[in-house]
């Protein structure tokens, strides 16, 4: 890809602000600068479109999901650096053309070259690389283009082919509320495990209108067991408030503002009805799937969104009562997926072997933290984890970290790079610190 040998001056600044606030932590230091740059030097490609295309590390392609995590912590970079954010709203503007490619893909080639996985049953042509449908690949990109915005006042992204890109969204989502008989989506794998092939024909696990919109695949893209994952629509009312509020004031559309809020008011009210289960030990806890018809997934992901990332994603404060209870659910023996090893305890996932925990499940535990404390806590585990390559991985065995899957996963460095600009902001907030790291 592209191997940047010089790093933005803004970016060596924030590397060099960090280390100073870890002066006898040398480690954390030579961590951040690692993963913060990781994106930048190892991942992004500015194309003469002005679009940036973005690899996820060590797969050739670019996902809607992860591409917009990658950069996300740049936006910290971008109100002071017009490069960085060009090379942002590049990002968003590939996203909006491959949206208009396919709503329903997750992942896409650079160009048509007809790379990927190609022997799928569904519908596919030359630029996807995988068609696997998920609600967050396509909020992603609309959080991102509303973050640039907040960040630097640029509304640039807002361009004909992006409104096009919502317009196609909010239409999917409509037609996913009716999956069983609205959808001409299906999707089938042959000769793989059952997470990368849907049920029914590729249709999925039957599901009963309850006003969320269905997807067939969770953040991790293995296959949802039931078809309304919980925090993929909670992140679909938070950006489709965020539409609402671009339409208003960027587009000057106030009947687009009206859909986007009546579909988003929909969707929430079948979270609200049909997502949240009594747990015997936890109290009111948000389930991670159901299909309307009575049935639950009790489980927590790894992969965002997921339900500890709630209040991250902005559907909840880390203090709402259900929340709270959720988390107690997540971060406990209670969610098949959280493990407890000699090295360390936290979420993994189905995606990766047993008892193997995920870097981006720590940084989101301390991203979601309210105390300090637990900020601390997930910081030191971050550090203790790498393996001596003072970057993040996908998942590592719990008992002992060296054990661990893909050695280079840039969604993961730039969730941990999210994380310590975070803490270093808390610490500052509770301590009265001046300045800016």
């Amino acid at each position: 890809m592209n191997q940047v040998t010089e790093i933005p001056l803004s970016m060596k600044r924030t590397i060099t602000n960090v280390a100073e606030q870890f002066p006898e932590q040398p480690k954390l230091a030579r961590m951040f600068e690692h993963c913060f740059s990781d994106t930048f030097r190892t991942t992004v490609k500015r194309l003469e479109d002005q679009t940036t295309f973005v690899i996820t590390g060590d797969i050739p392609a670019m996902w809607l999901r992860d591409s917009a995590a990658q950069v996300r912590g740049y936006l910290y970079l971008a109100h002071e650096d017009k490069e960085m954010a060009d090379l942002i709203e590049g990002v968003v503007r590939r996203q909006a053309l491959y949206i208009l490619k396919d709503p329903y893909a997750n992942a896409f080639n650079e160009e048509p070259n007809g790379r990927g996985h190609q022997a799928d049953l569904t519908e596919l042509n030359d630029w996807i690389w995988e068609r696997k449908y998920e609600i967050d690949s396509l909020c992603n990109p609309i959080q991102l283009s509303y973050l640039l915005w907040k960040a630097t006042g640029r509304v640039s992204q807002f361009d004909d082919s992006f409104k096009s890109a919502v317009l196609s969204i909010i239409n999917l989502w409509k037609v996913e509320q009716y999956h069983g008989t609205q959808s001409n989506y299906s999707f089938q794998r042959f000769n793989c495990v059952d997470t990368d092939t849907l049920s029914h024909d590729g249709k999925g696990s039957p599901v009963k209108y309850t006003g969320m919109t269905w997807c067939g695949f969770r953040p991790s893209d293995d296959a949802c067991q039931y078809g309304y994952h919980i925090p993929s629509n909670m992140f679909a009312v938070v950006v489709l408030g965020y539409i609402a509020e671009i339409a208003e004031h960027i587009w000057e559309d106030l009947n687009l503002k009206a859909e986007a809020e009546q579909l988003a008011d929909e969707i929430d009210k079948g979270i609200q009805t049909f997502g949240i289960i009594h747990h015997e030990a936890h109290g009111d806890i948000y389930a991670y799937e159901t299909d309307g018809y009575g049935n639950y997934n009790l489980m927590d992901d790894a992969n965002v969104p997921s339900l500890l990332s709630i209040p991250y994603l902005g559907y909840r404060a880390a203090d709402d009562p259900i929340y709270v209870n959720t988390r107690s659910f997540v971060l406990s023996p209670d969610n098949p997926y959280f493990y407890k090893g000699k090295a360390a305890e936290g979420i993994g996932s189905p995606h990766t072997p047993d008892q193997y925990i995920w870097h981006i499940s720590l940084a989101m535990q301390g991203l979601t933290a309210t105390e300090l404390s637990e900020k601390e806590r997930m910081l030191k585990l971050l550090i203790q984890t790498d393996a001596g390559t003072h970057c993040m991985h996908e998942g590592f065995l719990a008992d002992d970290p060296s054990q661990f899957t893909r050695p280079w996963f840039s969604w993961a460095n730039a969730l941990f790079s999210e994380f310590v600009l975070d803490y270093i902001a808390s610490y500052r907030m509770k301590y009265e610190i001046g300045g800016r790291a």
